[in-house]
């Protein structure tokens, strides 16, 4: 993550297992709440990313499912591992993003250590799952680890104004060796949630944030008829 000489350095989308690198009409400018610097970018996507991220879960997921729980809970005990030793790396991009003193981003890594480390079992399927930029971390992988004990497979789509430490998230679970297609991450705004919603083979959406806008993303996904849950941040 680091600046391009036209400007900062954009976020790409985490897809298969891998980085996915898209050309969109708009990227969002993620700025230091602190000091008002544009640090970083994100694709605005849409329906076609939408689709690929959706097709690389659902084509993951009866494998995932067939590894059985013990399996999968070594899988999420390995990337809180991995979290706890990049905890210091992963404090700062949340201090960056969401202007985050050290204790409170620092408190929040350990949060989500925890949920991947002690996580219960969830419900399974093809999940999309939004998050705000109150617990970009915590939330997500408090969110993220029921389902994937569960056998699900995931597809996260961060606030556009904190998606650094998601998806250096979906990088670690890469260096972990977790099979490709598991865990998958989409940039953007509305229209990438409306993509997701539209997408052939989700199951559910999911929001993990405050619910005024927990609110809209339910009315995308009523309207879109797939059904959707809403968890406090």
């Amino acid at each position: 993550m680091e600046f391009a000489a036209e400007g900062p350095k954009a976020i790409p989308l985490w897809v298969n297992g891998h980085a996915f690198l898209t050309v969109t009409d708009a990227f969002f400018d993620v700025t230091n709440p602190a000091t008002g610097e544009a640090i970083r970018r994100v694709p605005l996507c849409g329906a076609s990313e939408a689709a690929e991220a959706v097709g690389a879960a659902l084509g993951a997921q009866a494998a995932w499912a067939m590894m059985g729980v013990p399996a999968r809970r070594v899988c999420l005990a390995n990337l809180g591992d991995a979290l706890d030793r990049y905890s210091g790396h992963f404090a700062k991009l949340l201090m960056q993003d969401c202007g985050f003193d050290e204790a409170r981003a620092t408190a929040e890594v350990g949060e989500a250590v925890a949920a991947l480390q002690g996580a219960s079992v969830g419900e399974t399927g093809v999940f999309g799952l939004v998050l705000d930029a109150s617990r970009p971390l915590a939330g997500l992988a408090e969110a993220i680890s029921p389902a994937l004990m569960a056998g699900a497979t995931v597809i996260v789509k961060p606030s556009p104004k904190a998606p650094s430490a998601a998806y250096a998230l979906c990088e670690l679970s890469g260096r972990a060796e977790w099979p490709a297609g598991v865990l998958n991450l989409l940039q953007g705004d509305t229209a990438a949630i409306e993509g997701l919603c539209a997408a052939d083979g989700l199951d559910r959406l999911v929001y993990s944030g405050e619910a005024a806008l927990g609110a809209q993303v339910g009315a995308i996904a009523e309207a879109a008829g797939v059904a959707f849950d809403m968890k406090a941040a």
